[in-house]
């Protein structure tokens, strides 16, 4: 990636009374593409630090439906587009409600118009017809179908830069269908030939490596969470528990997330009817979509452990923000993850957190919150009671560590650098080797 530094003088610029941020492009004759600037204007001076070219992405992914991958896209394609670079976002299938999202952007969402599983032989033709109209520089894959198209455009498209996104660490493969675990190995056998691959978690980088995903074409790039739209908010929290019918002494834990066996939700209903039983000043929430049959199977459970008169069923919601204030603690009971982006929200609105110790959960909550074994009942009813008397870390420690550990804009720039290195140095062969970009050091002045 190009990068430079500069002093330009404030007469340069007209007589400046106050310090802002602005946006600056330039053309210039050693520069192979439009170039972008974050410059730090003041009354004397102006640093300017050229970050990287502009460069022209299509995101593929199924839907843009509620779930983690498809919030995630939405943050990070607005970022890169108010960054300068052109963001297109190709789906299968239109319709989903974060397309709202981003209605008054720059991005532009386009429907490949996909009619089902076995539209095939016609929905590859659209899909390289839409390529071939925008002419991008980079083709980025979200999750493992995507993945996979992205390699049938690769010889079609030898100069376009092919990056993969990988959103989870290793998965319980039996638990999957059929349809799923063949992608998941298509995916480990087909990873050599994109030229990068991101992975949103250092131990979903470590897991697939193991399964044969190349070391060298791997870099970390954590979640961003969007601390705008995620805050404390009390009348939000009043507002939904009235909703629930709930009281406002009594305390409230819940889990959020797709209805998905990965996500173990026996596991948190089997230490709800634990806690239940020691305590009645307690109510559940279980907020997510997923198969009709999987809920009626996890409702017979919940029955079947006596928690139908404490437990709400809550199917996904915009109102995310008011779900998550709501709560007194937030239980992830998954028995693997990548970096869950339901752990970085609820802690954004203050809200401690309760983990099993899979993908990067225990890292998110650090010692704001508790971290215990996967499928442990048991040890997850402990760590909740513990963390519903606590009083080390309020509502601002709990969401000044994701501020520090997952803002937007880490991902963004973490983001432009990889996409921009692949594109003007595209003979470096070598994006990240698994290397966390954690801790990046971001200098705009």
């Amino acid at each position: 990636m190009l990068e430079s530094d500069g002093i330009l003088t404030a007469t340069q610029f007209g007589v400046l009374r106050y310090r802002k941020l602005v946006e600056w492009r330039c053309q210039a004759p050693d520069i192979p593409a439009t170039s972008y600037a974050r410059i730090t204007l003041s009354s004397t001076h102006c640093n300017v630090r050229i970050q990287g070219i502009a460069v022209k992405i299509v995101f593929l992914i199924r839907a843009l439906t509620y779930g983690g991958a498809e919030r995630q896209l939405t943050v990070l394609s607005k970022g890169l587009c108010e960054r300068g670079h052109d963001v297109v976002i190709a789906m299968f299938y239109a319709g989903g409600p974060l397309e709202k999202e981003l209605a008054n952007t720059q991005v532009r969402v386009r429907s490949l118009k996909k009619r089902g599983r076995w539209d095939v032989f016609g929905f590859a033709l659209r899909l390289i017809a839409a390529v071939r109209g925008e002419r991008p520089d980079v083709i980025y894959g979200f999750l493992w179908d995507p993945n996979l198209l992205t390699i049938v455009l690769k010889p079609l498209f030898g100069k376009v830069k092919i990056v993969w996104g990988i959103r989870s660490s290793a998965r319980d493969l039996p638990k999957e269908t059929w349809l799923e675990r063949l992608s998941i190995k298509l995916n480990c056998w087909l990873s050599r030939f994109p030229d990068a691959i991101i992975a949103n978690s250092q131990v979903g980088c470590d897991d697939y490596v193991s399964q044969g995903f190349p070391r060298k074409k791997m870099v970390v790039i954590p979640n961003g969470v969007d601390t705008e739209t995620f805050h404390p908010d009390r009348e939000a929290r009043v507002r939904l528990r009235h909703e629930w019918g709930i009281n406002e002494q009594d305390h409230v834990v819940g889990v959020v997330g797709r209805l998905n066996p990965v996500k173990d939700h026996p596991n948190f209903l089997k230490s709800a009817a634990a806690l239940a039983q020691e305590r009645k000043d307690i109510r559940f929430v279980c907020v997510g979509d997923g198969p009709a049959e999987y809920r009626r199977t996890l409702q017979a459970l919940a029955d079947e452990l006596g928690l139908k008169e404490s437990l709400i069923w809550n199917t996904a919601r915009q109102d995310m923000t008011a779900v998550y204030n709501a709560l007194d603690v937030l239980v992830s009971s998954s028995d693997s993850e990548g970096l869950s982006n339901v752990i970085g929200e609820a802690m954004a609105c203050g809200v401690p957190c309760v983990v099993t110790d899979v993908g990067d959960s225990a890292w998110v909550v650090g010692d704001t919150g508790e971290v215990v074994p996967s499928k442990d009942p048991v040890a997850l009813k402990n760590a909740v009671q513990r963390l519903l008397h606590q009083t080390t870390y309020g509502p601002v420690q709990i969401r000044n560590a994701i501020i520090d550990r997952l803002s937007v804009s880490k991902l963004i720039t973490n983001t432009e650098r990889t996409l921009s290195d692949l594109v003007t140095h595209p003979t470096n062969g070598k994006p990240g080797g698994c290397a966390s970009q954690r801790h990046p050091t971001v200098d705009f002045q």
